[in-house]
């Protein structure tokens, strides 16, 4: 099992800047990909981006390329968001998920690949 707590979420102005955290914690090794999705009140759960076991494989959803980096630390199993330029629209809860059984090189957007899931993290973004 690999447990996955996200952190950093809160309230900022629109323009504002963030920084989530996952920390992975139990099963750790072998974890493959990891990403980053989102579920705004009244929507289905988005991808966001992920970056894949080697880190050589990063991809991000339309909506937030050029404002978001993902990033991996692999000595410590944290993976980062870091979210730039934020608009109302990116509020939402915002969760890390991570692959424990895909390939090493992959970075899937599909929820289906992703077995383990944090609680999430709320991020607002006030116009």
């Amino acid at each position: 099992q690999v447990q996955l707590v996200e952190s950093g979420g809160g309230l900022v102005q629109a323009g504002g800047s963030l920084r989530l955290s996952c920390a992975a914690s139990g099963r750790t090794f072998g974890i493959d990909a990891m990403a980053w999705f989102r579920q705004a009140p009244g929507k289905e759960r988005v991808f966001v981006a992920a970056i894949s076991g080697s880190g050589g494989s990063i991809i991000y959803a339309d909506s937030v390329k050029g404002r978001f980096t993902i990033s991996r630390d692999y000595g410590k199993t944290m993976v980062y968001l870091h979210m730039n330029s934020l608009k109302p629209e990116d509020t939402a809860v915002y969760y890390c998920a991570a692959d424990h059984s895909g390939s090493y090189y992959s970075a899937p957007s599909r929820r289906a690949a992703y077995e383990y899931w944090g609680q999430g993290t709320q991020v607002t973004v006030s116009s």
